[in-house]
This record gives C-alpha cells, sequence and structure tokens, in this order.
C-alpha cells in the first residue's frame, strides 16, 4: 500500500492489512520466498535509472534543507549502489531459511519427544532515516524470515523508499503475493509516528535505525516491543602488547574509511608503555588519511599538532566525522574501566599480540560485538556472514548485535506424543 493520496491514508488500516499478509508470508516455502528475492533484486536494477533520478529529487531537497555531510552519505543512491542492493537481496536468497527449523528434539522419559522450532515473529515496523537502501535489504529480510514489514523513512527519502516500494509491489502482485508483506508509508509527518507506535493489536516489534532523539522517542512512546540501537560509541583499545604497524592500520580504518557509519571508531585508548612510539605515527596517520580532528588527554595532546584537550563529553561522543577522541591510560583495567564507563553497548576493539590479553577483554567486555585485531567497520551484518542486516540491537533482549534473519524469529514448542496423558 504506498497510496500517496494522504487524504485516504490510514495507519491502522495498514498495520491491520499488513497483519493479514504476514499469516501468507508465514506460509511461504523456501522456494517460494527466494524466487520472490530473485525477482526483487533483477526489478531493482532494471528500474535503477528510475529509482536514481527520485534519489536525486531527495539529494537536491536535503542540501536545500541544510542536511549534514553524514546524512547526504546515508542518502545517496549511485548505480553501484544499487548494484550493492540487488548484491545484497542475493545473498539473502543463498542463506539458510530459518523457518520451520526444529532444535533440541530430546525423548521424555513417557516416550514424547519435545523439541523447538523457529517462527516468524509477524509483522515488524521499521522507522528509519536516509538510507534508502533499508527500504529494499529490510524487506528482503522479512519476506526471508516469513514476516509482513511496514517501513516508514524520513521525508529526506521518501521519494527514493517509495521508488524501490514501487518495484517490490509491481514483483510482489507479479507473483500473486498480497502486496501488503511490503508496505511503506507515505506520510512523512512525525504524527505519522505516534500513530504508528499505538498498533500493538497488528504490529509485534518496532526497529527504529537513525539519530539518538528518534530512538529515544520511539522507545518513550511505543506501546510496542522496540529493539534500540541508541548510538554506536565505538572504542579501540591498543595494549601494550600491540603490533604497532597493526594498530595504526586498524585506527585509520575503523575512523576513516566511513566515519559516518556506526560501527566506526570514536575513541581510541593507548596503554601508556606504548604510547610515546604508536601516538606519533597515529598522528602522522590520521593527519594523512583524513586530516582527522583529534580531541586528546592531557598527556597524549603535545602528539597532536592542532589537537584540543578532551573533555567528558568527547568521550560520550558519537562524532560520525573525521573527528576522534584519544585517551592513554596506564594499564589493562583501566582500559576496560574506560570501555564499561563510556560504552554504548555497540562494538570494542582490542590490538595485542598476548593471547591472554585479548581473552580476557572478550571476557570482560559486554558489547554486542568485541574484535581482536580487526576493524571495527566489520561489525556489520553482512561482514559477519548474515547477509544483510535490519538493524543492530545494542539491548539484549530479544536480540543483541547486528539482526539478521534468525533475529527476526522466535522459538515454539513443539511436541510429538502417541496417546500419552498426564496422570
Amino acid at each position: 500500500m504506498t497510496n500517496t493520496n494522504l487524504n485516504t491514508f490510514s495507519m491502522k488500516e495498514m498495520a491491520a492489512n499488513a497483519k493479514i499478509a504476514s499469516r501468507v508470508a508465514a506460509q511461504l516455502t523456501t522456494t517460494e520466498k527466494n524466487t520472490l528475492l530473485n525477482a526483487i533484486a533483477n526489478a531493482i536494477e532494471i528500474n535503477s535509472e528510475s529509482i536514481i533520478n527520485e534519489n536525486d529529487k531527495d539529494i537536491d531537497a536535503g542540501r536545500a534543507k541544510g542536511l549534514t555531510q553524514a546524512m547526504l552519505d546515508r542518502l545517496v543512491l549511485t548505480e553501484q549502489g544499487i548494484k550493492d542492493i540487488s548484491s545484497a537481496i542475493r545473498e539473502i536468497v543463498a542463506l539458510t531459511d530459518p523457518v520451520g527449523d526444529i532444535s533440541g528434539l530430546s525423548l521424555r522419559p513417557n516416550g514424547m519427544q519435545v523439541g523447538k522450532m523457529r517462527i516468524p515473529l509477524g509483522v515488524i515496523a521499521m522507522i528509519y532515516e536516509a538510507r534508502p537502501n533499508v527500504t529494499a535489504e529490510a524487506a528482503a529480510l522479512c519476506i526471508k524470515s516469513g514476516n509482513a514489514v511496514v517501513l516508514r523513512g524520513g521525508s529526506e527519502a521518501i521519494h527514493s523508499n517509495l521508488a524501490i516500494a514501487r518495484c517490490l509491489h509491481k514483483v510482489l502482485t507479479a507473483h500473486d503475493c498480497d502486496k501488503n508483506v511490503v508496505s511503506v508509508i507515505p506520510d512523512t509527518s512525525r504524527s505519522v509516528i505516534a500513530e504508528l507506535l499505538k498498533q500493538k493489536d497488528t504490529i509485534d516489534l518496532v526497529i527504529p535505525r537513525g539519530g539518538e532523539g528518534l530512538i529515544r522517542y520511539v522507545s518513550e512512546n511505543s506501546q510496542i516491543p522496540v529493539i534500540q540501537h541508541f548510538k554506536g560509541v565505538c572504542h579501540l583499545y591498543i595494549d601494550k602488547y600491540a603490533d604497532l604497524e597493526k594498530a595504526v592500520n586498524i585506527l585509520v580504518n575503523g575512523k576513516t574509511q566511513k566515519p559516518s557509519a556506526c560501527n566506526s571508531f570514536e575513541t581510541f585508548l593507548v596503554h601508556q608503555d606504548i604510547a610515546a612510539k604508536l601516538l606519533p605515527l597515529a598522528a602522522t596517520a590520521l593527519a594523512k588519511s583524513a586530516n582527522v580532528k583529534v580531541h586528546a588527554c592531557k598527556d597524549s595532546l603535545s602528539y597532536f599538532e592542532n589537537g584540543q584537550l578532551a573533555t567528558i563529553d568527547d568521550y560520550h561522543a558519537e562524532y560520525l566525522a573525521q573527528e576522534i577522541a584519544v585517551k592513554i591510560v596506564s594499564s589493562f583495567d583501566n582500559a576496560i574501566t574506560h570501555i564499561n564507563e563510556y560504552t554504548s553497548d555497540h562494538t570494542e576493539v582490542i590490538i595485542t599480540q598476548d593471547i591472554s590479553r585479548s581473552q580476557a577483554f572478550i571476557r570482560q567486555i559486554n558489547s554486542s560485538v568485541v574484535m581482536v585485531n580487526a576493524s571495527s567497520r566489520f561489525s556489520d551484518g553482512n561482514q559477519l556472514g548474515l547477509g544483510s542486516e535490519i538493524g543492530i540491537s545494542t539491548s539484549k533482549l530479544h536480540a543483541y548485535g547486528p539482526m539478521g534473519l534468525e533475529a527476526l524469529t522466535t522459538e515454539k514448542f513443539v511436541v510429538y506424543g502417541d496417546g500419552q496423558i498426564r496422570s
């Protein structure tokens, strides 16, 4: 349902239609779902020119509104970007379908067999800013996991989102599948979000993706369970047993490769025993690669030519830009303490050649992704083998970290008996 006549748009009706469609989606076979997804990937590529034309309207409007460069980076669609969306959908096709899988089947003393079967959640609502690729990839993940999805993108991407939605609906209709399996809300007013969050009888889960303000609004106003991801304050700890070349390469990649991403480094910590060797290398590399603005503690400030003295706010900051905070720590334990105090539970990385320290870091840091000797930029559903992600959860229920197909399902108990009765 993508009716652009807002006078006839009803959020309640859209959600109710999605609930009905979710029962259709839940019964699709793996072959049927994969056929739909391959057709969707093809349709998006075939219609790339019209999608990009609509995206250009959003980019022009975004510049006129004064959107930040980080927001514009998330919004833009290129020919390669369209191909990336189609590739992501085809990767989802190649993934194992979790629906119907029975695990833990065990024999009870009375002869019954008890197991758990994976089933869809039902109707997923996505509320997101910019990122028109989310429209296609979230739809693909929900279709493969047997769910219906209601998509509410931001006003900055409305033309792009509706263009992608038209492709999706043509494919669903052509394959005799209820098009309400994927619904894109045409109304970009704030009031429609408030109405969406009241549809507890028809929507099973809300996943917001965007700025901290949006996610807090959704979390505080929703009558439906919410997957939370407020921000990504990702830390890099360079241990005294680190390989300095690895450390500098990972720092530069994690900060500068795509600073607008929530998995980019925002703070790096350096053990005092190697600070004098590491920080001059880091300062040169950060300045050379992207002229990164550095907020440094008083002990590290002298290493950075144009550095600014860091404040407490800098260690809480999600810059989403070529900007980073740095601090020298006196010990491994102090690094752990700092991360646990300032973490957003997204991704933390240690660089060390000492196995016992890397294992201690993994045990003591409970963020949704913990990495050893690798860039935080790999903290992504696609890079972690999920095909695509519908979001990243930094709250431990019902999922934690990048959410792929399995996170869009739940389990029901299945019992096989042969006439047993309880005495």
